[in-house]
């Protein structure tokens, strides 16, 4: 079959998700009219009865759905050219040595286990371990509806202030990792990319997948020389698959790029660019001696690093949302 047609059926499948994805909003919102009626209903007999174990239900359900109304009214805010598409996300270590490798690794779990809450299937694209521990460069693709609208909130420097478990002297550490996170595109994005500004290596895979990625050269890197943008990838198994899936990335960031010199504003897809260390981070981390997350741009903050570590991040993403549509 030609590729015209494999290109009709790719646009028949988006459009079908796009249904999909407008019939199962439509569903929620009827679900949560029902609830509210029900929740009505319930503080009514609560009130004419005076039962006290009703009034205590019908506060449980109007907990339950006050969460689905603002969650249903942060993806409104959803409104993005490209915020229902899957996200590709990298997270670098930067001021910090051993330390910042082991926050790196921190925050892909962190990701991880926010994407799994949410029903997103989390793929690792590329992973290189730290010298003495942590990652020194990690890329994991977070499929699913909407994940680079939640997850561009997260674009930026992330600091972390705790005592440091690589310090026989126990003193407090501050550390610094980079978080990128640009969208999926499609092949239907046209780049135009000269093989001649390419520069691609081939090097051994180092993550998981057995014997066959730890003996041949099949991971790729590709430098597109004139932008000097960076991608790589070891996932599958063969040298041409990882070239294809690191040409879908490039592809993605020139686009990325070329937006936001049309636009001609810094905050545009990416955000701004800044220095992985002091005075340029987007939220804090601290364990030390109190605790405290904060993101500096909306200033929501909490004092559950435990639950924020282990995904608990729809606060954060809801409260930038909010504060970028206010812009």
């Amino acid at each position: 079959m030609d590729n015209a047609f494999w290109a009709d059926n790719d646009r028949a499948q988006k459009v079908l998700q796009e249904l999909k994805g407008y019939k199962d909003t439509i569903e929620k919102y009827e679900k949560l009219c029902t609830s509210f009626e029900d929740l009505l209903v319930l503080i009514e007999m609560a009130n004419e009865d005076e039962d006290q174990e009703l009034a205590q239900e019908a506060q449980l359900e109007a907990t339950t759905f006050k969460e689905k109304y603002e969650a249903m009214l942060t993806a409104t805010m959803l409104d993005g050219e490209y915020d229902r598409n899957n996200a590709i996300l990298e997270l670098h270590p930067g001021a910090g040595g051993t330390e910042s490798c082991d926050w790196t690794a921190m925050l892909f779990r962190m990701y991880t286990r926010w994407a799994e809450a949410h029903g997103y299937k989390v793929e690792v694209l590329d992973y290189l371990e730290g010298d003495e521990a942590g990652i020194k460069s990690v890329t994991i693709q977070i499929t699913g509806e909407n994940a680079y609208g939640y997850l561009k909130s997260e674009k930026g420097i992330h600091r972390l202030v705790r005592i440091s478990p690589f310090d026989s002297s126990g003193r407090r550490h501050t550390s610094f990792a980079s978080c990128d996170v640009i969208p999926e595109m499609t092949d239907e994005i046209v780049v135009d990319i000269r093989p001649e500004d390419l520069r691609i290596d081939t090097y051994r895979s180092t993550g998981a997948g057995g014997q066959h990625v730890n003996t041949t050269d099949s991971a790729v890197r590709i430098t597109h020389i004139p932008t000097g943008i960076v991608v790589q990838c070891q996932n599958e198994r063969s040298q041409i698959q990882n070239r294809e899936r690191a040409m879908q990335m490039l592809r993605a960031k020139l686009h990325e790029k070329e937006e936001e010199e049309r636009m001609d504003k810094i905050d545009g897809i990416r955000g701004e660019k800044k220095e992985i260390a002091w005075g340029s981070q987007i939220r804090s981390y601290v364990f030390h001696p109190y605790n405290m997350v904060k993101d500096h741009r909306t200033s929501e903050e909490t004092g559950n690093t435990s639950a924020v570590m282990d995904g608990d991040l729809d606060r954060f993403m809801n409260a930038y949302l909010a504060w970028i549509h206010q812009k």
